[in-house]
């Protein structure tokens, strides 16, 4: 009996023990205790969603659209889990205020109606197969749409829910007003190009989405329901419109500048038709100084990482700038592949008291300031005195913090009889701002023109527009972060649940350098056989067309060339083939250690453990009688 009892009392003990445990998942999963301990916390909600999300005042309902089946790849399955795991952590902080709805649009069926209807894109997959993976928020009358979810865009998936989701909630579109030194809204007749001009892009693309609001860059006030202004080439700003800017700005109104030491598509008139007097200059000198920044007057950026075109067409100062010059972590740059920076300036940032300043774009640590004389010659004399000064020079910068004012003396004199008739309010002077605030600007003006940022084709009597780089993509997201209020503008791009192997792909770096001396020296040495093995064979020909036979001699280095050539073909590919096993192998063993390093070690910490205690449990063996 006692040798069954403890067996018995071990079952009993297993079996309470899964009680248990079922009982405490239970509990703890009703329990609002969550706890992210994911890297990056990727199921963790940043503040700015939390605020929008508490500010819901009514129902908001998500509709997510996503096509079930083994059709479907696995990559796309986990990530519209990913998707929904989001929009659930949604939920648990808006509660009955946003309301989930899951569909599965299966061909020909009500739901594939109600996902086109929503405005949700098919997807086709390389199988030919479509299908959908999208999500439409609506309340009352107003809808925003997702129509695809790319996993490309993961590291935005929270701040575009949230986006959509505020965008909704808002009763009204927001008001952007536009200040521009250039036509962006176009003209009827241009005296020095004595022709007119159609909107830019860029003005067409605001009107879709935003009330637009022009304002004359005379202007010596911004009305009261303007949010966000976007202020084109403020050239030759009067001080009491920087003083209406700086009051605007004290008020919570966002600013984005976008100012130029040389703007190329704004050239100054010329007594001579057809000749230009030089491309103008815009800055904010007042402004500017009061926040601690500072761009160089008749002075441009001269990159020769970045620099645009080859021989005698590259230019330094015309930037192709890539991912590496854009900070990943912000909204507005995060999905920014490219931009075109032509001519365009550079900051020097000592942000005053209670500011702080943050790089969106930056140039690389191999360029220079030139003088604006010499800002378009290309070629060698583009890069006679050019010596780096080893540093990054911010290019665009967004600016957060209490701003204070650039006027302590108070509002600029103007025309007393202009005076008189303003409000009282508007004559009030703000010398600190009462919450903190956003204000971006940026040293390049041309980016904004269509003939750096788009390509206008005429196709069959219509006008297509193809976005040439990132120009517009950047500029519109700026607006859209600055127009959506505080709480997204506070929102960072987030990490992606997608892990690659960095460490793999680095050792397999090092050990693709072990082999790349001895593949150089295969690949040199083929090379060589092969031109020998071609110049014999012109010699063999020219000997046949002269009635002439190579010599033994020849003829032997002939059959030798080729065989070496073959030889060196197969050492060559038996190379590449351990390359790729060895490579394999790596990626093989470090998965078999993420994946069963820790079981291994626990396993073997619980034998030692269970030996351990046995020695102590032994019966320790009888000291000899003493002698009596």
């Amino acid at each position: 009996m006692k040798k069954y009892e403890s067996l018995l009392y071990s079952a009993v003990g297993l079996a309470a023990l899964f009680f248990v445990l079922v009982a405490a998942n239970f509990l703890l999963a009703q329990a609002p205790l969550r706890l992210d301990l994911t890297e990056g916390r990727l199921y963790t909600l940043s503040e700015g969603t939390k605020r929008i999300l508490r500010g819901l005042d009514a129902p908001v309902k998500v509709k997510l659209y996503f096509s079930q089946g083994e059709h479907v790849p696995v990559a796309l399955r986990a990530y519209a889990q990913r998707v929904e795991d989001m929009v659930r952590e949604f939920k648990s902080v808006a509660g009955a205020n946003l309301v989930i709805e899951r569909y599965n649009p299966r061909p020909d069926s009500e739901e594939e109606d109600a996902a086109q209807l929503d405005g949700i894109e098919a997807q086709q997959l390389l199988s030919g197969e479509q299908f959908y993976l999208g999500l439409a928020v609506t309340r009352l009358d107003r809808k925003q749409a997702i129509p695809a979810l790319s996993p490309q865009r993961e590291r935005l998936l929270e701040y575009d829910l949230a986006k959509a989701i505020a965008r909704v909630a808002a009763a009204e579109r927001p008001t952007i007003g536009v200040m521009a030194g250039l036509p962006v809204f176009g003209e009827r007749f241009n005296p020095f190009t004595r022709q007119g001009s159609d909107p830019w892009v860029l003005a067409n693309e605001l009107k879709r989405d935003y009330n637009v609001k022009q304002i004359p860059l005379s202007a010596e006030s911004i009305d009261a329901d303007v949010g966000v202004l976007l202020l084109i080439h403020p050239r030759d700003l009067p001080e009491t419109v920087e003083y209406a800017l700086d009051q605007f700005v004290l008020r919570g109104g966002k600013l984005i500048a976008f100012v130029d030491p040389y703007a190329y598509f704004d050239q100054l008139p010329s007594p001579m038709p057809g000749v230009s007097a030089g491309a103008t200059s815009s800055t904010l000198p007042r402004l500017f100084k009061a926040w601690g920044l500072e761009m160089a007057a008749n002075k441009v950026i001269s990159d020769v990482v970045y620099g645009s075109g080859q021989g005698a067409r590259y230019t330094p100062t015309v930037l192709t700038l890539n991912r590496t010059a854009f900070n990943r972590d912000d909204i507005a740059t995060s999905q920014i592949e490219t931009l075109l920076y032509a001519f365009g300036g550079a900051f020097d940032a000592k942000p005053a008291e209670g500011l702080k300043a943050i790089e969106l774009v930056k140039s690389s640590p191999n360029s220079m300031l030139v003088d604006t004389v010499v800002a378009t010659v290309s070629g060698e004399a583009a890069m006679k005195g050019f010596v780096p000064e080893n540093r990054e020079r911010p290019l665009a910068l967004r600016l957060t913090g209490r701003f204070k004012t650039a006027f302590p003396e108070g509002r600029p004199k103007s025309e007393p009889a202009k005076d008189e008739k303003k409000p009282a309010a508007e004559r009030a002077h703000l010398a600190q701002a009462a919450a903190e605030n956003t204000v971006v600007v940026v040293g390049d003006v041309d980016m904004l023109h269509d003939g750096a940022a788009v390509d206008i084709q005429e196709v069959f009597g219509r006008r297509i527009i193809v976005p040439s780089n990132g120009n517009l993509a950047f500029a519109l997201a700026l607006v859209e972060q600055a127009s959506a209020g505080d709480a997204l503008v506070s929102l960072q791009s987030r990490a992606a649940a997608f892990r690659p192997l960095t460490v793999v792909r680095q050792m397999e770096a090092e050990a693709q350098k072990q082999y790349f001396g001895r593949l150089k020296a295969l690949e040199d040495e083929r090379q060589k056989t092969v031109e020998r093995l071609n110049e014999l064979q012109k010699a063999r020909g020219a000997a046949a067309k002269s009635a002439q036979i190579l010599s033994p001699e020849q003829q032997a280095e002939l059959e030798n060339l080729r065989k070496k050539a073959a030889q060196t073909q197969l050492e060559l590919k038996e190379l590449r083939k351990n390359l790729r096993r060895d490579a394999e192998a790596l990626v093989f063993w470090t998965k078999v250690a993420n994946i069963a390093l820790m079981p291994a070690l626990v396993t073997l910490v619980g034998i030692v453990i269970a030996i351990v205690r046995r020695a102590r449990r032994a019966p320790k063996p009888l000291a000899p009688a003493a002698a009596a």
